[in-house]
């Protein structure tokens, strides 16, 4: 926290120097401070927990749980534990082909015998329903004697996943110690999950814990972007958050383990009073149950050391927005839960840093606004210069240098990190590590005033209560058609359009000044299309290009998973 606020007091300071020079129009120069106070902190706190990440990446951390003691400690036949996996209107061969791999790795441990294997369905479409029968009825006759498989068809569809999870609890949890949550795309190693047993057999007071799953499985580029960004640069905002969180920390749903008994009984979500979009069902459920299980005195780990937990990123940039839209509203409704008695401070920050997320991006296009607006009214730009000797041509830069360094820097940390372990091979060698990352980074920063538009649009339909569609994302590579993309995208291509063309004609610095955001918008449907595209990603997979481990050595679980 003092690093986050000393960093952003001396920016606020930079830029409140750079007002005062030209301070015709103090309302919206008090406007512009306070958006940019706020917008600042956030970087700045990301900016942080990389760092830790990175700090930890040499110096283990002892306060966080240990992998190698969890690995000797032994498991007792009562330690028994449900493998559970909720889908809904759910493709159903990816779906059983991953939980089979899951289930033929776990059968060649030693505990094999202390898991049994729940398929919990919401499946509504008919087809989908048989599917899943046939699918279901093929895994049972491969797995033969070795599980105990059930499959469960809920009737009554209520509260989505969380219903589902507590369906399952009501009837057969006091059967079960612990339970493993996976996904529809989880696949998961029978060591990791017998790890995750071990680790809760180690820890009685843990009340979740939590793995870092690795996206892989999707070959479209911007699938790869993303699965290349979460294994380099995610990995350490990862580890600082394991850092600084420590047994206060996050629950995504998934790809965890969790004791039974707490948890159902301190974890039951009931509604949210009041109308609109922000009342009723808790959406973003995961969030809430991590601090309802701390306030019930049990601690929530994430682990960031134990491998073999694996999921799947959306194939393209359409399918992101629209499992965004989802996480906003839900994030939007756990904000209301920020003073709920006796949820710790950790949980707290997180709740409020999981709104931030989305509202950061109107912020930043009313921070946009009316910094242009400025620009447009003060003719002439200051040139006021703090530190000459910086070379910088006026405060002004200066503060958009320290802003691109805490924003960038975190990328370069992370090939560091590789490069100082020697993990380059796994990449692809050093020269296929650094140019990967810079085409990371700069399709992220294409991709970014696109994300901003998006995030302000589900902003604005939460607050105003307008209906959110609940569709689960395809679990397959799916290319986007032009005219998908010109649908969706053409009317802010237009709007930008148009707006560029105004302030090029009135005041051509400024719009040079907005080029950096307003091309990106611009272009947003060809950089869908393109990104959507398995031919582009797998021909830069045969150059080496945003290489990850798990794609130059596939794990043999996926191997299976795959087949």
């Amino acid at each position: 926290m003092t690093l986050v606020i000393a960093s952003t007091l001396v920016a606020a300071e930079l830029l409140a120097y750079t007002q005062s020079t030209n301070n015709a129009h103090p309302v919206l120069h008090f406007i512009q401070l306070a958006l940019f106070v706020v917008l600042f902190g956030w970087v700045a706190a990301g900016f942080v927990t990389a760092l830790m990440g990175f700090w930890v990446q040499w110096h283990p951390d002892p306060h966080a749980l240990s992998i190698a003691v969890a690995r000797r400690q032994l498991l007792r036949m009562d330690a028994r534990t449900a493998i559970i996996m909720p889908i809904c209107n759910e493709p159903a061969a990816p779906v059983f082909a991953g939980l089979r791999a899951t289930c033929e790795s776990l059968a060649g441990s030693e505990a094999a015998e202390l898991f049994d294997v729940y398929v919990l369905s919401d499946t509504y479409a008919p087809l989908l329903r048989e599917q899943e029968l046939a699918a279901l009825s093929s895994l049972q006759e491969q797995l033969g004697d070795n599980f105990r498989l059930y499959y469960r068809l809920r009737q009554r569809r209520t509260q989505r996943k969380a219903g589902n999870v507590a369906d399952f609890c009501r009837r057969w949890g006091k059967n079960y110690r612990y339970m493993v949550v996976l996904d529809a795309d989880s696949v998961m190693t029978g060591d990791t999950i017998t790890t995750l047993v071990r680790l809760m057999e180690a820890h009685p007071t843990a009340g979740i814990i939590q793995t870092a799953p690795r996206a892989c499985g999707v070959q479209t580029l911007h699938a790869r972007v993303q699965q290349f960004a979460g294994r380099v640069a995610g990995r350490l905002f990862t580890a600082g958050m394991q850092y600084w969180q420590l047994g206060e920390s996050h629950y995504w749903g998934h790809n965890a383990i969790i004791r039974v008994e707490p948890f159902m009984k301190h974890c039951a979500l009931a509604k949210l009073p009041g109308r609109g979009g922000l009342s009723g069902e808790i959406l973003s459920h995961d969030f809430v149950e991590a601090a309802l299980m701390r306030r019930a005195g049990y601690h929530t780990w994430l682990t960031t050391e134990l491998e073999g937990s694996y999921e799947q990123q959306p194939s393209n940039l359409m399918e992101e927005l629209q499992r965004d839209r989802r996480w906003c509203q839900g994030n939007l409704i756990n904000f209301r839960l920020i003073a709920e008695p006796g949820f710790q401070a950790v949980h707290r920050a997180m709740l409020f840093t999981g709104v931030m997320a989305y509202v950061s991006a109107p912020l930043w296009l009313c921070f946009l606004l009316v910094s242009v607006s400025l620009r447009l009214l003060e003719t002439q730009a200051s040139e006021a210069t703090l530190f000459p000797w910086l070379g910088l041509s006026s405060t002004l830069d200066m503060l958009w240098a320290f802003t691109l360094i805490l924003l960038f820097l975190p990328r370069v940390l992370a090939v560091v990190a590789i490069l100082k372990h020697g993990e380059q091979r796994a990449y692809g060698g050093t020269a296929a590590l650094i140019k990967s990352a810079l085409l990371e980074a700069g399709l992220s920063a294409l991709q970014a005033p696109i994300r901003m538009m998006a995030h302000t649009l589900f902003v604005v339909t939460a607050l105003t209560g307008l209906n959110l569609e609940w569709k689960s994302p395809t679990r397959e590579a799916q290319s986007i058609l032009w005219r998908d993309a010109l649908h969706r995208f053409m009317p802010v291509m237009v709007f930008v359009a148009l707006a560029l063309l105004g302030i090029f004609q009135s005041h051509r610095d400024a719009g040079w000044w907005l080029l950096p955001v307003g091309l990106p918008l611009l272009l947003a449907a060809p950089l869908t299309v393109l990104t959507s595209e398995s031919r582009w990603g797998v021909s830069l997979r045969r150059r080496l290009w945003l290489l990850t481990p798990e794609e130059r050595i596939i794990p043999a679980v996926l191997q299976r998973a795959w087949a």
